[in-house]
């Protein structure tokens, strides 16, 4: 079918009731691209329509090399999915009756640059998947309204935003490049013997508590690399670049208060993510197995082995095995640790400010009072060097009120006015000259890590008749009945990552993942393989096989195999998920309440005989 038909049968609902809009639902070819409309709301008021916009290659003209790879392909989707957005805002005119009607919105993302359905870049097309509020009345179609929007604003959205000539190709180009330097940079951390690495020139302050664009105006300051640490890279890109490596081990950032030790670290926690131009964060990459670890009073914890930083508690509670409806700032924070080393990860990032002071430290005075056979709680002072030592883990610490971690760190930098200057020196002076020594109360060894498998009757998406999985807001996840709350998961950086996270749950559930069998780490490493190989179109319940093929069957320039399209589409298409990291799947898992979980220690179950 081509423009003229919607258009015509726009004008034959005009004033009709508002679900008989359902009618235009198919595929309509415009001269210079395809619009899809896969998914009719059925009231004004509803979630808007999901529509699709196709653009052959050839026709919108960018040169292979601009997604030569997954990380300039993820760029240049991210570019485009901005550049609809901001033509949105352009061209549509916006509010135009009841509900949501005339409201045009495509998911495009803050500062971080991250692989989203949005937008779909292959060899034959280039697509964008967006929504739109189809015009009401009350509960009326507002025929000549919609035309207005679907024929004319929308065709202009798409000239000045899926085209290669329509586009700034400087900053284009930029956008590209800089993501590629950025995931190159992190993956060669590893090699460099380092965890992280802030460059030269960076800006780390955000404009306020509320805003993550860089700090745009007042004291500016920008990061430099103190010359213990100084270490230069050759970018693919960029060139020779110079900034600070972090190195695995044990380093502490210690400083005034606001000098800038919590901005460094939520800057290094960010840096697992690439940033866009301009952010100010796009020298700043972070070993991708990094966790923010914090306390978590109320979280429910089910079976987790805390025992390394928590035993003896009274009434015999085994810590081995440790489940929790309510657990405490010192038993929320060693679960979120040893969870995370379950899911993987293998660098710790801890701010004092947003830990449980008792599981941090326990000073000399302290022991002096309560002795250790009346204390079950190991602070993690005293089992950070473990951890590196059995595990190979590292640790970042952001820490103002103790001094005792000058004993166990590998590095000490100190932040004075948004500057970093080592003073590992210094501060191991200060440990030999002091009279009252704390005592070690860790045992000989942290012990092995205990792995998990979830039972399958602990995840239920069912709500009353129906399966419901959705995003409530910014820090909930509506998994059936339970509203997983993730507002201390603070690596989460989009909404559009829950809604990922919540239908990655309820696909693995669909594909049988979660067999009573499997740990979470292997359910992680399957779930993830799928993504790798299929997209993140595959976890979308509305989407079938069919489906997700469709679009790279169906362009501007392949008119003939519409038809056989349209029998296909159907339901809601999967247009606003970003990618998630395993580590915060896990954390969603582990939040739900409903979670039932065996531990397999020695390779079977303790239940097993």
């Amino acid at each position: 079918m081509d423009a003229d038909v919607l258009r015509q049968k726009l004008a034959q609902l005009d004033g009709k009731g508002y679900k008989a809009y359902r009618q235009i639902r198919g595929a309509y070819i415009f001269p210079r691209f395809t619009l899809f409309i896969d998914y009719v709301q059925g009231d004004p008021y509803a979630a808007p329509s999901r529509l699709r916009a196709a653009v052959s290659l050839p026709l919108a003209g960018f040169d292979p090399s601009l997604f030569a790879n997954r990380s300039r392909r993820v760029a240049l989707e991210d570019f485009l999915a901005r550049a609809f957005d901001r033509a949105i805002a352009g061209q549509v005119k916006g509010h135009r009756g009841t509900g949501n009607s005339g409201q045009v919105a495509v998911d495009c993302g803050g500062q971080e640059i991250l692989e989203r359905t949005a937008t779909v870049v292959t060899s034959q097309f280039v697509e964008v998947r967006f929504t739109a509020g189809l015009p009401a009345s009350g509960r009326r179609c507002l025929g000549k309204e919609a035309a207005a929007m679907l024929l004319e604003e929308i065709p202009r959205v798409v000239d000045r935003s899926l085209y290669y000539n329509a586009l700034d190709a400087e900053a284009l180009d930029e956008h590209v490049r800089s993501a590629e330097d950025q995931d190159w940079l992190r993956g060669s951390l590893g090699a460099m013997g380092l965890v992280a690495f802030i460059g030269d020139g960076s800006v780390l302050p955000r404009g306020s508590g509320i805003s993550d664009a860089p700090l745009a105006s007042g004291h500016i300051v920008e990061f430099a690399a103190p010359p213990e640490l100084r270490v230069e890279v050759e970018l693919p890109n960029r060139g020779r670049v110079a900034g600070m490596g972090i190195p695995a081990g044990v380093t502490l950032i210690v400083g005034g208060g606001y000098h800038g030790k919590s901005t460094l670290l939520a800057a290094v926690q960010r840096g697992v993510y690439n940033h866009i131009p301009g952010d100010g964060r796009e020298l700043v990459a972070t070993r991708g197995d990094a966790v923010k670890i914090r306390a978590e009073d109320g979280r429910r914890v089910e079976k987790v082995d805390i025992e390394p930083f928590i035993s003896n508690l009274p009434f015999g509670v085994d810590t081995h095995s440790f489940s929790t409806e309510n657990a405490s700032g010192s038993t929320s924070q060693a679960a979120n640790i040893v969870e995370s080393l379950e899911a993987g990860s293998r660098l710790l990032l801890i701010d004092e400010d947003t830990s449980a002071t008792n599981f941090m430290i326990r000073d000399e005075l302290m022991q002096r009072l309560i002795s250790k056979d009346k204390e079950p709680i190991t602070p993690f002072i005293d089992q950070v060097r473990n951890l590196k030592q059995e595990h190979g883990v590292s640790t970042m610490l952001v820490m103002g009120g103790s001094g005792d971690y000058f004993d166990v760190a590998d590095q000490v930098i100190a932040m004075e006015n948004y500057q970093p200057r080592i003073v590992t020196q210094a501060a191991r002076e200060v440990v030999a000259a002091r009279k009252d020594v704390r005592l070690i109360e860790a045992g000989g060894a942290f012990g092995p890590l205990v792995p998990r498998a979830p039972l399958p009757e602990g995840i239920n998406p069912r709500r009353g008749r129906k399966e419901k999985v959705s995003t409530r807001d910014c820090c909930h996840i509506q998994f059936g009945n339970e509203s997983v709350d993730l507002s201390a998961v603070e690596q989460l950086v989009d909404i559009s990552q829950m809604r990922a996270i919540g239908d990655l749950v309820w696909y693995g559930l669909r594909q049988g993942y979660f067999d009573g069998r499997a740990t979470l780490g292997e359910i992680l490493d399957l779930l993830l393989e799928d993504l790798e190989r299929e997209s993140l179109d595959v976890i979308s319940p509305y989407m079938n096989r069919e489906e997700k093929d469709a679009p790279a069957t169906v362009t501007a320039r392949q008119a003939g195999a519409l038809e056989s399209m349209l029998a296909e589409v159907s339901g809601k298409h999967p247009g606003d998920y970003a990618m998630p990291r395993r580590y915060e799947v896990a954390a969603m898992l582990n939040r739900l309440r409903s979670l039932v979980v065996r531990q397999i220690k020695d390779g079977k179950s303790p239940n097993d005989k």
